[in-house]
């Protein structure tokens, strides 16, 4: 696998958490500018936006817990040259998860769901980890 083939769902993953940046960014400046912004309950805990901002606004913070993972992997599996055809697929896999995730959660948000398409992206990224731990103690051996 080539360099590009690895880093390519990187690159999806990151324009995925842009695309929600920036759509939250649109979806509060319209609730600001329409007037359905409290700003007295944004100042006493982060609510204060209507329900589309809001679910932009968590489905964005999401974005920046179980992907770290895979932020931290993905390098490690370029450095040590572990990261074959496997890994490019269960990254990939990972990385569709993330948007149908993300898809769910902005619009449906019906949660089992999107609970659904969370576990799969779990799975896909502790197979990563744990492959790449059997190929990094295979060649200490």
């Amino acid at each position: 696998m080539t360099r590009f083939d690895v880093l390519l769902p990187v690159f999806v993953q990151a324009a995925l958490m842009f695309g929600l940046l920036f759509w939250l960014a649109r979806e509060r400046y319209v609730a600001v500018k329409s007037g359905t912004f409290d700003l007295a309950g944004y100042r006493e805990g982060g609510a204060g936006f209507p329900r589309q901002p809001t679910l932009v606004n968590n489905c964005y913070k999401n974005q920046f817990e179980l992907p770290v993972l895979f932020f931290a992997l993905v390098p490690l599996a370029i450095i040590t040259e572990k990261a074959g055809f496997v890994f490019v697929v269960l990254a990939w896999v990972f990385v569709v998860s993330r948007i149908v995730h993300a898809l769910i959660y902005t619009t449906t948000n019906e949660v089992r769901r999107r609970a659904l398409a969370f576990c799969v992206g779990v799975v896909a990224l502790f197979a990563m980890w744990f492959l790449f731990f059997i190929d990094m103690l295979v060649a200490s051996l």
